[in-house]
């Protein structure tokens, strides 16, 4: 009976993930006018492209091959967003950010129990994680020509390092399952949004002072402050 409650658990919040970086780029997408069709791929791309990478590095069937229903999430999350979003290249950068740390909380954890499922070290469970949660934002962002969020000074790395190694210590520890779960999501969840609102950052690695360099932070400020 516990299996099948920590399962249910698990699936619940993979569709809830899938969902969350599915709408991040849907909304993406409606920032740079895509059509259509252009939403769906972003939004799934979006959602799906850091599991892929992670199922294909660990050798195991990727998991929306055998989940048909995540596929219909993800075109659901960008028809609805289409409707009912009515000017998306007015949504404040903010707003994209907070949608966005949902889903790298989530995935981060999610990926590093099933690294753990899968008899992986603690370690390698940690950068399953990590390469989860930040690969497919990093897919969006370069499909729209940004500079990724992880390449920026952004606290985003740090979170899904952070939310895949709070699982994999309290797992170790021997808490149930979901507990260490929703707590390693919500660590990481309330990490992000504490970075979001009070303009957290790492420090800048600059070799000069070039005013391109100048420029380069100042766009960065201003997108963290939209």
């Amino acid at each position: 009976m516990e299996e099948h409650q920590i399962s249910t658990f698990i699936e619940y919040a993979n569709s809830i993930a899938i969902m969350v970086f599915a709408l991040s780029g849907a909304l993406t997408a409606g920032r740079y006018r895509l059509d259509p069709f252009g939403v769906i791929v972003l939004a799934a791309i979006t959602a799906v492209g850091g599991g892929t990478i992670r199922d294909l590095i660990m050798g195991v069937e990727i998991f929306w091959l055998s989940h048909n229903d995540y596929i219909y999430y993800i075109v659901a999350t960008a028809v609805v967003t289409m409707l009912f979003v009515r000017h998306p290249n007015h949504v404040p950068m903010r707003i994209l950010m907070v949608v966005d740390a949902f889903g790298l909380a989530m995935f981060s954890v999610l990926s590093a129990q099933k690294a753990l499922d899968y008899q992986m070290t603690g370690l390698m469970a940690v950068i399953m994680g990590t390469i989860t949660g930040v690969a497919g934002g990093i897919i969006r962002d370069i499909i729209c020509n940004q500079i990724p969020l992880l390449l920026r000074r952004e606290v985003y790395s740090v979170v899904a390092l952070l939310s895949a190694s709070l699982f994999v210590i309290f797992d170790g520890l021997g808490l149930s399952e979901n507990v260490s779960l929703f707590v390693a999501m919500l660590g990481g969840l309330l990490l992000r949004l504490a970075a979001i609102y009070w303009h957290l950052s790492l420090p800048a690695f600059a070799i000069d002072d070039d005013e391109d360099v100048h420029n380069q932070r100042g766009q960065e400020d201003e997108d963290s402050q939209e």
